[in-house]
């Protein structure tokens, strides 16, 4: 436990990505590339599904508020990263600093405990195909969906708590482009036992537990595959589920690697390149995989286009 150089810190100052000056303006305009797509492919989704009364379904239910979470984890940390960039000005106070992290836990559990709730929607629907409408009812999907969002408040809250106990030292500056928690408790000069066992704990329940809930829904979808005799079949579930395993490991694999199994030996170069996978990579792939291949949200598309055809044509 360090106790020396202990003060009151107002604000951090976040060093952003180790990008070289005259390559600034390339990294600048690539990510707010990044950063509207994914804006607008996740707020595409959400507008189809409401409009579109095809897609009121509990898998599209699910996706809406992932696109949701996607939209919003990404807004957390890319416009500060972006104004960071092109300002002399990296600082952040102390309280949104602990607002960035506690949006930042809230959204990112909120995706993991979502990607579980969309992968038992698969399981049901690939391996129970004649009970689907009775098991996954109206009722069980709002209330997934509402545990889902109680939980990653409360977990959240509740490391956000721990981390405004803790005092900190004259050193302000957080090797990140965001208020990491795991960057913030080294900063500390108080006890950080607590928040240690407590992010062990939770994250399990956060993090080990749904990976493990989502690998064992597609181990019983692909053994249920396998038993289907028609190799289009086949083709078409493998082709979905190892799209949407793709992401999984992604985003559990970087979270897992970051925050639950890290190394001594890993730099920050490589930690702040792991979490660009999850907090900016992850979002913008999302409503490529899950949707934008989806004949039923093309179909979607096709028809809201046709809908605005028609009303155009007819005012004028």
């Amino acid at each position: 436990m360090k106790m020396e150089n202990q003060s009151i810190i107002s604000e951090f100052l976040l060093l952003g990505l180790p990008i070289e000056p005259d390559q600034q303006d390339l990294f600048y305009a690539l990510f707010l590339v990044m950063y509207v797509t994914t804006v607008l492919g996740n707020l595409l989704i959400i507008v189809l599904i409401h409009l579109d009364s095809h897609l009121h379904t509990p898998m599209y239910l699910f996706l809406s508020n992932l696109s949701f979470s996607d939209l919003c984890f990404s807004s957390v940390t890319i416009p500060k990263l972006l104004q960071n960039m092109q300002s002399q000005d990296p600082s952040i106070s102390y309280a949104d600093c602990l607002a960035q992290m506690y949006f930042f836990l809230l959204f990112a559990d909120l995706e993991s405990f979502l990607l579980v709730a969309m992968a038992y929607d698969r399981y049901v629907a690939i391996c129970f195909p004649l009970h689907y409408t009775t098991i996954m009812s109206p009722r069980l999907c709002l209330s997934l969906v509402a545990l889902s969002w109680v939980l990653t408040t409360f977990i959240s809250l509740l490391h956000t708590l721990l981390m405004a106990r803790l005092s900190f030292c004259v050193d302000n500056v957080i090797p990140h482009f965001f208020c990491d928690m795991s960057a913030l408790l080294k900063l500390a000069c108080s006890d950080i036992q607590i928040n240690e066992m407590m992010i062990f704990i939770l994250g399990g329940l956060v993090i080990i537990v749904p990976f493990l809930l989502i690998f064992s829904s597609y181990a019983r979808i692909v053994s249920s595959i396998l038993k289907v005799p028609s190799a289009r079949v086949v083709r078409k579930a493998f082709s979905t589920c190892g799209s949407h395993l793709s992401v999984v490991s992604l985003f559990y694999g970087t979270i897992i690697g970051l925050y639950l199994c890290p190394s001594a030996n890993n730099s920050t170069v490589k930690e702040m390149a792991m979490a660009v996978m999850y907090t900016v990579v992850t979002p913008l792939l999302n409503p490529f995989i899950y949707s934008l291949r989806n004949q039923d949200i093309k179909g979607a598309l096709q028809r809201i286009f046709a809908k605005w055809t028609i009303w155009f044509s007819l005012r004028h």
